[in-house]
């Protein structure tokens, strides 16, 4: 594997990839998992270069641009959350770089932060069709803790498992 480098976005131009860089993994990943009409709303209402911004500067998020050899090939969203808990919003690695133990290493790198900002569990929630991504949480070690159905407007909803890792097993 050549060299990887997950580094915290603070820039709007380095954002601004990220953002155009999810619009395509969202394209690749969920098609045929929920309609196109579903996967635009999305990335505009979740994904977007304004949505990542607010989500930065309302929310306490961070982003991660993940980066092989120089090219841009993935990234993280997170949250500390009030609790001791972390929540892994975002993680999403371009099909072709996928299974190569790349998103071990990104896992790795949201458990360092995890720890780094004192929370003891990650949590994240992942499309219960999500077959791919399911797989990759429960080789890793997140096991499924609920399911939830949310609301997201313009008649859409997310189908989704939640799913919790403890940082000290």
């Amino acid at each position: 594997m050549e060299a990887l480098e997950i580094k915290r976005v603070k820039y709007l131009p380095e954002l601004r990839e990220v953002a155009e860089l999810a619009s395509e993994i969202w394209h690749e990943c969920f098609e045929g998992i929920i309609s196109r009409g579903q996967i635009d709303y999305m990335v505009e209402k979740y994904q977007s270069l304004q949505a990542m911004c607010d989500q930065i500067d309302k929310c306490g998020y961070s982003y991660y641009a993940v980066k092989e050899s120089g090219e841009l090939c993935g990234y993280i969203g997170i949250k500390p959350e009030a609790d001791d808990r972390l929540f892994l919003s975002k993680l999403y690695l371009r099909s072709d770089k996928r299974g190569r133990g790349i998103g071990s290493q990104m896992l790795d790198r949201v458990k360092e932060e995890a720890k780094a900002a004192g929370k003891s569990r990650i949590y994240l929630t992942v499309n219960k069709h999500n077959d791919r991504a399911i797989g990759a949480y429960e080789r890793y070690g997140y096991k499924r803790t609920d399911s939830t159905v949310t609301d997201i407007g313009s008649g859409y909803v997310m189908d989704d498992y939640i799913y919790e890792y403890s940082i000290n097993s």
